[in-house]
């Protein structure tokens, strides 16, 4: 078969997973996960092109990540080389590239792309939808990048579907990245269900290893940083998120991911000014209304007078008790999203005392993905949460209670993408948004003021 015929080299034979694996990944020499003999050989016989982790000149740069913040290296004394070194304090967490240490980039084979793709999804468009599916692929086809601004609800996974697809069966390589772990869960099983020929792998801090030369890849930002001018196509998902909005090497990390022509689709609610001013004359789509029809909940202010000095007391506000045992007795869902871990591990146990199959969930928390799923499956009535999950979930009939709206880290972007998770169902199609607060802001007024205009605007799309 021609495919072994690539892989043999004087009578030794590439183990196919390690060209899988590697192709397109840049990845430390001392954590391949193959045998040292096997990844000995491949260096011998040129596989490989190996460059150095840190390099000095003319500025110093981390070749994985390509961090160049003097502040964000470190000299240590290293027990390998037994000289002073220097370490990339930046993408520690994926290993530390340090002076010494090498990086591998794939040059041998490459992988047997397939085009046997099939689109198994049988729901249809609605016109503003296939509008805006039809102008993403168009430019996608003429490697034009394209920015999709569609409301929280609009069905924008499902715009993807086409122009995946379409790159799929042309033996493109696609990437979706998304600055949030929880929303590669949430896409991970919806497009192993509509594209269930491919292999799909989904990257995350603590994913375990997958198996194939994956076509198709759902991960988060921060994993890009292995990857070197891998993909065809970039998708990036919730384009305006923290931390990818104000991380400029995560955006780099984008760009060397992605081949030199590849082009990138931004798919977001809630894009910045340089987004709009990037796109809005050419390559821009535009949903004002959900796939459903109806309106976006609009958020409801409420005063909350001293809610930290009630928590601290062991109380919880009253308004919000009424609000939450409300919830309970319709048993209807609910997210109350807090501004600190600190303040939320306060209530916790206050809100175990209503119903103690209540939990609470953080960025830092290792089952906050279990948590999900069993509000999802109505197993526990609700979820105390960080804006960790802001974005990226749906829950049927949804309510949702924004304690301390008017603190900073509720901007009006978090906000709309907060109310965003209600209404969501065309079984329930509306709900409550509440913004229980310590003082209006501008955010929460500007967040209020862009929903409604978005229910305004999408009444001219009827």
């Amino acid at each position: 078969m021609k495919g072994e015929r690539l892989m043999r080299y004087k009578g030794w034979i590439v183990p196919p997973a390690m060209r899988d694996f590697h192709e397109g990944r840049i990845w430390l020499k001392n954590h391949a996960p193959f045998s040292k003999d096997d990844m000995d050989k491949a260096i011998n016989h040129k596989y490989f092109c190996l460059i150095e982790g840190i390099q000095m000149k003319p500025v110093i740069k981390c070749n994985r990540c390509h961090n160049t913040n003097r502040q964000l290296f470190t000299i240590f004394d290293c027990s390998k080389c037994q000289h002073p070194c220097i370490y990339c304090r930046h993408c520690i967490k994926m290993g530390r590239v340090s002076s010494c240490t090498q990086l591998m980039v794939w040059t041998g084979p490459k992988a047997i792309k397939t085009s046997n793709h099939i689109l198994q999804w049988t729901g249809q468009f609605t016109t503003l939808q296939e509008q805006a599916a039809n102008e993403a692929l168009a430019s996608v086809q003429a490697q034009r990048s394209h920015l999709i601004h569609a409301v929280c609800g609009a069905g924008k996974t499902e715009l993807l579907f086409p122009m995946v697809h379409d790159a799929l069966k042309r033996g493109l390589r696609v990437c979706i990245a998304t600055p949030r772990t929880d929303v590669v869960l949430e896409l991970y099983p919806r497009f192993q269900q509509v594209f269930p020929k491919t292999i799909i792998h989904a990257l995350y801090g603590g994913a375990s290893k997958q198996a194939g030369y994956a076509q198709l890849v759902i991960a988060t930002t921060h994993q890009l940083y292995r990857f070197e001018q891998a993909f065809d196509v970039m998708i990036v998902d919730e384009a305006d998120a923290f931390p990818y909005k104000f991380d400029e090497t995560l955006q780099r990390a984008v760009e060397k991911a992605k081949r030199k022509d590849a082009p990138i689709v931004y798919v977001t609610a809630t894009p910045s000014q340089r987004l709009l001013h990037s796109f809005y004359l050419e390559s821009y789509s535009f949903i004002p209304k959900r796939y459903h029809n109806h309106p976006l909940p609009v958020p409801q202010f409420q005063a909350l007078w001293g809610y930290e000095k009630s928590f601290n007391r062991g109380k919880i506000p009253k308004k919000l008790k009424q609000w939450t045992e409300e919830r309970l007795s319709r048993n209807e869902p609910f997210l109350i999203f807090f501004p600190t871990i600190s303040l939320m591990k306060i209530a916790t146990p206050l809100f175990q005392l209503i119903n103690e199959h209540i939990l609470a969930v953080h960025a830092e928390d290792s089952e906050r993905k279990e948590k999900v799923v069993k509000l999802r499956n109505k197993e526990v009535p609700g979820l105390l949460t960080t804006t960790i999950l802001e974005r990226g979930i749906t829950i049927s009939n949804v309510q949702v209670a924004v304690i301390g709206a008017e603190s900073p880290i509720f901007t009006a972007s978090a906000l709309i993408q907060i109310a965003g998770r209600v209404g969501r169902n065309i079984q329930f199609p509306d709900g409550d948004v509440l913004y229980f607060h310590h003082g209006i802001t501008i955010e929460m007024d500007e967040a209020r003021a862009k929903i409604l205009f978005y229910n305004k605007k999408g009444l001219f799309n009827e």
